[in-house]
This record gives structure tokens, C-alpha cells and sequence, in this order.
């Protein structure tokens, strides 16, 4: 089966693994730093903070804003259900806006409808790899004092009117899951240009203690520390690291054939009546996480599903709306008719394979499937 989503790991990888385990540090050491400092490099931030998975950077993100207890943040109940459990875990309150149907990105007219004197930040999300309308976001927040938080999780290396993504946000999220721009297996990365939430964010990840290991190692390091917040333990390994910065320098190219899959789908699948292909916005480098297609309302997306797994075509569905979901239902007053234009494209989307190792041929057999649906 030709899967949605697949990493691409080489022997240079492997190599660079196996020196960490051959080192005399397996968890967060000197690779940690090493890679948190290339990032900051290849995004032109000043901080990065990484850690165990990209939920748990969403999860110590908006930890380090402090928002009063019962506040409002608003996001898009279109992302995976990591996004608005972040705020739960915060004692905080999801408040969906619909999204827009040519990017299934957060519609801003919709985060203005849903602003209230509780809001205190919105979290938007680059769906796909595609970035959101950041300019008009950022407008909003200032307007209404807000904070922003990034979910980047799909868009690592994209970019938005010719700066990287990850220098727009208080704070922006990465996923190294392996599906993601890059993999360290399981992982992720909160990045920021203020020093007092990096502050804040290093905390958090380590027990909310002052000192990490490596400042207590040595014959002239001290035994002493301090907790300051309750934090987690969301450390990343230094195998993750090792693994992350050998995939980082091979990133560019990575989302280059990306790119190049998406366009080809784009020319193989010009014409088919019943498939209507995503866009991209200028101005917008996209990483193209995924590569979804939208089927005409004649179409039962469902059959058409089980059609394409029986040919042994990995389609997928992204995402189920969180608002569907039992625990939504069961705690929060949630109505899909609410959100009409995500219920129509979340009726009529399926993603289809995308990745680095992906070959042009299998993107015509995936094409030539879909073309024979009958």
C-alpha cells in the first residue's frame, strides 16, 4: 500500500544516532542544544525550546502565558485534537471559528464574530503546511490586546510573504513527528523571540526546575536547584536531537519534492470533474504536510474511501472536526451548524499520499485510480 505519509531516513541518520548511543549522553545534552541552535538558525529566531513531542510544546506554550483560569482563546476545530486539548489542560476554554474553504485554514472575519471580553489569545493553525492569513490575525490581536500562540505543527520550512514561519507568533509550535518536514521519531519545538517566555518555556519543560543536568555535571557543577513553576517532564532526548539535526540539513530538499509531488497532482488531476484540488495563496511558501483533495457533494466520500484502501491507495481523512468528538459534546455546547463550512469540507475531504520518497510514478497510479471511480 502507498501510504498518506512516510519519513525519510537514510544511513547518514542512522550513523548519527548510533554516535549518541555510543556517547555518554542518551537524554538532554549537548545534541538538544545543538539542534535548538540550528533551528534558530534555519527559522531566524532567537529562541528554541525542544521537547518530547509537539503536543507537549502547545502544552507548555500556553503555560508560559499565564492566562487567568476560565479565559478564551480561540482556534480552528479543524487540526488535530492536540491543539484545543492544550488549552484544556490550562484550565482554559476553546472557542472554535469556522474556517475558509479554499485553504481549510481559520477564517478571520470568524475570529472577530467570536471575540468576547474573556478572550485572551488565539491559537491558528497552518493546515497542511499552508500559512494562515497571519497578517490579518496579527491585526486582530493588536486591535483586542490578544496573545498568538502559532501551531506550525505541519509547517516547518514554510514560509509566509518571504519570511519563515515561526517569527510571527509570541510563540510558534513545531511537530518532528514522523509523518512531519522532519521526524526525531516523536518530538517537537516551541520557538519565540521573547526571552522571558523562553524563559518560561525551558521551565516548564524541565519539572519547572532552574537547572538541567548538564549545568549539574562536573567536578566543579553544584548539587543545588530550584522548582519555580510546576512544570513537566517534556524532555527530548539527545538520540531525538541527533536524529533531528542530521533531517534539518536535508529539510530544504525535502520540502522541494514535496512541492514537486503536489504540483504534479495539480497537472495529473486538472480536469477531473469531480476533484477539486487545494490552492495556494501568493506570497506563501508551503510545506505540503499533507496534500488534500476536496470530491464533488455527488460523491459519497466514505465509499470513495474504502474504494481507494482496496486498491491499496493509503487515503486518509484530516481531520474529524474536534466538535464531533464525545468528550467536546458531553463538556462544551458545541452545534456543527455553527460551522458550515467546515462540516462541507470535512463531508468532501481526503487526503492523499504525500512524501519525500514518493515516486512520480505512484502519484499517476494514485491519479489514475481516483480517474476510475465510477
Amino acid at each position: 500500500m502507498i501510504p498518506y505519509g512516510h519519513q525519510s531516513i537514510d544511513e547518514n541518520d542512522v550513523e548519527e544516532v548510533v554516535k549518541v548511543l555510543n556517547s555518554d549522553w542518551l537524554t538532554t545534552g549537548p545534541k538538544v542544544s545543538e539542534f535548538e541552535n540550528i533551528i534558530c538558525e534555519y527559522v531566524g529566531c532567537k529562541y528554541a525550546i525542544a521537547v518530547n513531542s509537539g503536543t507537549s510544546a502547545l502544552d507548555i506554550a500556553v503555560s508560559s502565558l499565564d492566562l487567568p483560569k476560565g479565559s478564551e482563546v480561540i482556534t480552528t476545530p479543524f487540526t488535530f485534537v492536540a491543539t484545543s486539548n492544550a488549552l484544556l489542560y490550562n484550565n482554559l476554554k476553546p472557542i472554535f471559528a469556522d474556517i475558509k474553504k479554499d485553504t481549510r485554514n481559520i477564517d478571520p472575519e470568524d475570529i472577530l464574530r467570536k471575540i468576547t471580553a474573556k478572550t485572551k489569545a488565539i491559537i491558528y493553525v497552518d493546515f497542511a503546511g499552508h500559512p494562515c492569513d497571519i497578517d490579518e490575525i496579527k491585526k486582530i490581536a493588536r486591535e483586542y490586546d490578544l496573545r498568538l500562540i502559532e501551531d506550525a505543527s505541519h509547517a516547518f520550512g514554510a514560509s509566509y510573504h518571504g519570511k519563515m514561519i515561526g517569527n510571527f507568533a509570541d510563540l510558534t509550535v513545531f511537530s518532528f513527528h514522523p509523518v512531519k518536514p522532519i521526524t526525531t521519531g516523536e518530538g517537537g519545538v516551541v520557538v519565540t523571540d521573547n526571552p522571558e517566555l523562553a524563559e518560561k518555556v525551558r521551565l516548564l519543560r524541565n519539572h519547572g526546575i532552574d537547572k538541567d543536568a548538564a549545568t549539574r555535571y562536573g567536578p566543579d557543577a553544584g548539587w543545588a536547584y530550584d522548582m519555580k513553576m510546576l512544570g513537566r517532564n517534556y524532555r527530548m532526548t539527545d538520540i531525538q536531537a541527533a536524529l533531528g539535526i542530521s533531517q534539518l540539513k536535508k529539510l530544504d530538499g525535502f520540502i522541494g519534492r514535496r512541492n514537486e509531488i503536489a504540483n504534479l497532482y495539480n497537472e495529473l488531476l486538472d480536469g477531473c470533474e469531480f476533484v477539486e484540488t487545494p490552492i495556494t495563496k501568493e506570497g506563501v511558501g508551503h510545506g505540503w504536510h499533507i496534500y488534500t483533495v476536496l470530491l464533488n457533494e455527488s460523491i459519497n466520500r466514505n465509499e470513495f474511501f474504502k474504494y481507494m484502501r482496496k486498491n491499496e491507495i493509503g487515503v486518509n481523512v484530516h481531520y474529524i472536526p474536534i466538535y464531533h468528538f464525545s468528550y467536546y459534546r458531553e463538556h462544551f455546547d458545541l452545534d456543527e451548524n455553527d460551522f458550515p463550512e467546515t462540516e462541507d469540507v470535512f463531508n468532501r475531504i481526503i487526503t492523499l499520499p504525500i512524501y519525500p520518497g514518493m515516486k512520480d510514478e505512484e502519484v499517476e497510479l494514485v491519479v489514475k485510480t481516483i480517474k476510475a471511480w465510477k
